[in-house]
């Protein structure tokens, strides 16, 4: 199941100590007893640290041309970057999934069409947006998608007009939707975005575009 073990970089850098070393180790190489004296550490707990960023291919040692009893410590920034890329790849892999989405709020004439008109027009997916209590779309949603190059042509839905169409994901924009989101057919996977409605701020055009680019950024993160 997705989440339940830690990746590697969490794994690691989760220890303060071990953060401690990785940054001093990001700055140039060290020896232990630089380290030792730069993190305020025994020597012997220093190594144990080390040792495991050595096992994880984080860190590599090698000996000193100068004297061969010293080692010196390095880290591998370009093998840091992996893992960290690892890390954020398992936190997409745990996003929401689905073919076929529905976006609602409460009035589908903001947050919901422009989840849908965003997502249609990044993926091509089937897509449809309704609301529990649909009015005409907003003017300042229009505005808000236009340097997106998506025009709006959207009819307000109402909820019971659509849940007994089958979809893999429904996507509640609004917390009070949240609440009173109806059983669908198929039973599909449930996920919720809080998201304030742009609609209800003193200046709505300015929160229009903000919600714009929210939607659009989560959007992005979605495997459809």
């Amino acid at each position: 199941m997705a989440g339940e073990t830690l990746p590697l970089f969490l794994r690691l850098m989760a220890d303060p100590l071990r953060w401690r070393l990785a940054c001093e180790l990001a700055a140039g190489d060290r020896r232990v007893r630089e380290l030792v004296a730069a993190v305020g550490q025994p020597q012997n707990l220093v190594s144990y640290h080390l040792r495991q960023l050595r096992d994880a291919g984080l860190v590599t040692a090698r000996r000193s041309s100068s004297d061969g009893r010293d080692t010196y410590y390095h880290l591998d920034l370009g093998q840091c970057a992996q893992e960290l890329a690892a890390t954020g790849d398992a936190l997409k892999a745990a996003a929401p999934t689905g073919k076929r989405v529905l976006f609602v709020c409460t009035g589908n004439s903001g947050r919901s069409p422009m989840a849908e008109a965003l997502l249609r027009h990044r993926t091509g997916a089937h897509v449809m947006s309704a609301g529990s209590h649909p009015k005409p779309l907003h003017p300042s949603a229009i505005k808000a998608l236009k340097p997106y190059g998506i025009k709006i042509d959207h009819q307000p839905t109402h909820l019971d007009d659509v849940r007994r169409n089958r979809f893999d994901l429904v996507i509640s924009l609004c917390d009070r939707v949240r609440e009173v989101l109806p059983t669908f057919a198929g039973r599909p996977r449930l996920a919720h975005w809080s998201i304030p409605d742009p609609a209800r701020d003193p200046d709505p055009v300015t929160a229009f575009q903000r919600t714009a680019e929210e939607l659009d950024g989560r959007i992005r993160l979605l495997e459809v």
